[in-house]
């Protein structure tokens, strides 16, 4: 009979569950042991060392600051900035209060939902997570917003469109593919990326089609929607390590989700006739407040309630998990003039970088960049347009310079129309 291997220290015995691992011929340790040794090391090294956790030296910004952060990248939207730096500010914080309980409970982990222990000095209040949801027209910044939180925070960070997502067993991706991206960006580091930040893109597109039953499956709708539930509540979902189809042979990596904050984004075209409905907006009549009116009529998303998100599509269990909601204002001309120069990223900053690298000093008259502005607003092309019609304007000169290299070359008025017209960019815009 086969000798038993045994772990030294805890003395279970190797079986399909516990792996071993000879350290010398003679002393064999489980996996479990030894990430146990490892934590036990690490710890008593930050000790000696006078370090704390990463968690601990970790700084949270306060709602100003992640605001005024924002403004170096996204141009007005002060509105939406207010609502996701107070929502990432407390849900860093309640982060943070789990932390503390856990280190004065003892335990290694924080404790689960649920739990009927109360830790020394905890008086019982558990803060819930706050998910939020953006709405506004394509273009006007939710994804930079979120990006840029991103990056402030220096958390993992990933983004998932929501098309392409179907019900478990159709073709599609599943909706546990969301987390394998997330562990993706983070080497696979399942603590790391139980703390990180989710953006949800185009989640108008899985609305239910239709509130009247039907015989075929609504397989990217209502159904994307029922699955998603789990992951925004809070629970340890099973995510498949290298994305795909799940397969029984195919080794699960246990996620909690409770700490991972879901920022949802959509554009939800046509809920302003919804909203308009429910304020009983009316486009006749004279009086005094007509220009209030005609801006109200212009700008009716700012006025978007879950009740229209609801019945936009949205299944009222998905609208209660993500309580934070908020609006993105369309951009204007003068906005969309600022954001091609202000910005620390700014598209014409960007190019000219281009053009310096290939020592050629790059300046863009201002009625250059009005005729840019103009052509953006005619199609209503928004802020992502802008790029569009720069590298439309500009793929001629980059072709070119970097073979003759003049030291200066300045973009024109009138170089802007007759890029634009040499490329007939009114006919590729036109719908």
């Amino acid at each position: 009979m086969a000798k038993k291997t045994i772990c030294a220290m805890c003395g279970r015995e190797e079986s399909g569950y516990v792996k071993m691992v000879t350290i010398i011929p003679g002393l064999n340790l489980c996996s479990d042991c030894i990430e146990a040794i490892d934590e036990a090391r690490d710890e008593a090294l930050a000790e000696k060392s006078g370090d704390a956790p990463l968690e601990e030296k970790h700084t949270i910004p306060t709602p100003v600051e992640i605001k005024e952060f924002l403004d170096n990248y996204v141009i007005g939207q002060d509105n939406a900035k207010k609502y996701l730096s107070v929502a990432v500010y407390n849900h860093y914080k309640r982060l943070e209060d789990i932390r503390q309980r856990a280190a004065a409970s003892g335990d290694v982990a924080p404790k689960k939902r649920g739990s009927k222990k109360k830790d020394a000095g905890d008086d019982g209040v558990e803060v819930e997570k706050s998910n939020i949801i953006m709405v506004g027209p394509t273009g006007t910044g939710k994804t930079l917003l979120v990006r840029s939180i991103a990056r402030l925070l220096d958390v993992p960070f990933t983004i998932v469109d929501a098309t392409v997502l179907t019900e478990a067993g159709y073709v599609g991706e599943d909706i546990e593919s969301l987390l394998t991206r997330l562990l993706q960006a983070c080497d696979y580091d399942v603590k790391k990326a139980e703390k990180g930040i989710v953006f949800i893109d185009e989640i108008d597109k899985i609305a239910r089609k239709s509130d009247n039953p039907s015989i075929t499956r609504d397989v990217s709708g209502e159904g994307v929607q029922q699955g998603l539930l789990k992951l925004l509540e809070g629970s340890t979902v099973l995510v498949p390590p290298n994305g795909g189809r799940k397969h029984p042979e195919q080794k699960m990596i246990p996620v909690d989700t409770t700490n991972i904050l879901f920022i949802c984004g959509g554009a939800f075209e046509g809920i302003e006739r919804r909203i308009a409905a429910r304020l009983n907006t009316r486009v006749v009549g004279y009086g005094k407040d007509e220009v209030a009116k005609k801006h109200q009529r212009e700008n009716l998303m700012r006025y978007v309630t879950p009740q229209d998100l609801k019945t936009f599509g949205l299944i009222p269990e998905i609208v209660g998990r993500l309580p934070v909601l908020t609006s993105l204002e369309p951009l204007d001309r003068d906005a969309l003039r600022r954001i091609l120069t202000e910005p620390k990223n700014a598209i014409v900053r960007q190019y000219v970088k281009l053009f310096a690298m290939d020592g050629t000093e790059l300046t863009f008259s201002d009625e250059a960049l009005d005729a840019i502005v103009d052509k953006a607003v005619e199609y209503k092309l928004g802020a992502r347009g802008l790029r569009s019609i720069v590298e439309t304007v500009m793929v001629d000169a980059m072709f070119e310079l970097p073979t003759t290299k003049p030291k200066t070359f300045e973009v024109t008025a009138q170089y802007v129309n007759d890029q634009l017209e040499k490329a007939r960019f009114g006919e590729l815009t036109a719908k």
